[in-house]
């Protein structure tokens, strides 16, 4: 709902779904996995959790968000998440402000880089997890209720990560050009980490001790994405000339297998494309190369009902990010009809094109048991532990907006919490599919397109009330 003036609302349903209402559901599940003290918080079966956590030296480490139905934090897949929201918000800030949901996603964003900011001790010490994964993953209940040990792992020089460092740069100099306008001290304080962690990866390379849980294949894509994201910010053609610099040794010309946590080449190929203008090399055709395999026809299959499979475990988190960029890529000017296509295809099979929603407190029969600790656990203070894992009942409280694992390759889905591969929820899942959401709802209010206007009048004791629907055919 676009809220008008003088007591006119003007509702945007670009298609058969409520794109600006998923859109606020997918902030809003953020904070649900926010850790650390919640002054002000609107998901009402969370608090203060976590207010132990520290570095080695006691440094402070709370905050920051949970990484998805457990209670870690992981710095490389919480910064891809981070990278990719800002750069949806860079793309699409005429979605949020139509929406008037632009400070809010600032509030949002806001959240992992101040964490980010606190885990980056000195310029070349970066704390990039908290928590123990076996320790945590045999544990079941509340955040606020946790007492194991939650050790915390760095890198510095001697441990390097340029993997995450990069990550964590692309992120933050993304975040400052986003904060440029609003709060300036605050974007030069975020553009200074990010210019810190960047050297400090390209100094000491390497990819970083993963503890078990998130193994990078690589480190170039990230510094090569950081390096692109720092010339946004900066316009300093000396971060251009790196990234294309990084392109080179790297190969990130190559064909990934896809857009996520981990593997960045898509992003690079698809941001020097823009940055460029394609002069020098022909980033659009690596670029292209990639996408196309996920399009009908490619490589990658499909299921019956029209999900691009790339993976069982969490098939939707790879089609929302391809979704994501497919629609970026149509804003370059890159193959518009079919990427747009692509993509709207991609989401409305998330919101409710099979007969069922994908995403958590949205639309019709959407998921019930979300493989998520916090909403799985009844109102405090009732006991939650391993019997909330097995209940067949449903979760008591509402992950609004989480997008869950999805289906199999047959378009089977059993909501079944126990079942993690379908049904967790994770931060990275969601970042591309909100970035993407943005992308649809920016297209459709701002493009010249074909539309009916309703005009509806209700009255009140009050005042009179006009709603008019836009309808776009």
């Amino acid at each position: 709902m676009f809220p008008g003036r003088r007591g006119v609302e003007v509702a945007c349903r670009a298609g058969p779904y409520d794109y600006g209402d998923a859109l606020q559901k997918s902030i809003l599940f953020f904070e649900v996995q926010r850790s650390g003290y919640l002054d002000k918080n609107r998901v009402p079966y969370r608090s203060h959790s976590a207010m132990g956590d520290k570095g080695r030296a006691g440094e402070d480490l709370t905050g920051g968000w949970y990484d998805a139905g457990d209670h870690m934090k992981f710095a490389l897949p919480m910064a891809s998440s981070t990278t990719n929201l800002a750069w949806g918000m860079l793309m699409y800030k005429e979605a949020y402000e139509h929406l008037q949901i632009w400070d809010e996603a600032l509030i949002q964003l806001k959240w992992p880089l101040d964490y980010f900011i606190k885990c980056h001790v000195t310029r070349e010490e970066f704390y990039f997890q908290v928590g123990d994964g076996d320790l945590d993953h045999a544990y079941w209940g509340r955040p606020e209720q946790m007492d194991m040990a939650r050790p915390s792992y760095k890198v510095d020089k001697d441990t390097p990560g340029s993997d995450v460092a990069g990550e964590t740069a692309a992120a933050m100099a993304a975040g400052s050009a986003i904060f440029q306008e609003s709060d300036p001290e605050y974007a030069s304080t975020l553009l200074q980490h990010a210019k810190e962690l960047f050297e400090f990866g390209m100094t000491y390379r390497g990819t970083y001790p993963n503890m078990g849980f998130y193994g990078s294949s690589n480190y170039g894509d990230e510094l090569a994405l950081a390096a692109c994201f720092l010339y946004i910010a900066t316009s300093d053609s000396v971060y251009l000339n790196e990234a294309e610099k990084l392109y080179k040794e790297f190969n990130l010309h190559e064909l990934a297998w896809s857009y996520s946590w981990d593997e960045k080449k898509p992003a690079v190929q698809l941001l020097l494309t823009g940055l460029t203008g394609n002069s020098g090399y022909d980033y659009q055709t690596d670029f292209t190369s990639f996408l196309n395999e996920w399009l009908p026809g490619g490589s990658i299959p499909y299921t019956p009902k029209g999900l691009v499979y790339r993976d069982q475990w969490g098939p939707l988190r790879y089609s929302a990010n391809a979704a994501m960029l497919g629609l970026i890529a149509a804003d370059y000017g890159i193959r518009q009809s079919a990427y747009r296509d692509f993509a709207y295809s991609q989401i409305n099979y998330m919101l409710g094109d099979t007969g069922r929603s994908y995403v958590v407190g949205f639309g019709n029969s959407p998921p019930q048991r979300p493989h998520h600790r916090s909403s799985s656990c009844p109102d405090y203070p009732a006991k939650c532990d391993w019997a909330q894992y097995s209940s067949p009942s449903p979760n008591p409280q509402t992950a609004f907006g989480a997008l869950i694992g999805g289906p199999d390759i047959n378009d089977n889905f059993v909501d079944d919490r126990t079942d993690f591969r379908s049904n967790e929820v994770a931060c990275d899942y969601n970042a591309g599919f909100q970035s993407a959401l943005a992308g649809k709802v920016r297209f459709f209010w701002t493009s010249k397109v074909n539309f009916h206007i309703l005009i509806k009048e209700s009255h009140t004791e009050q005042t009179p009330h006009v709603v008019i629907v836009v309808v776009f055919i």
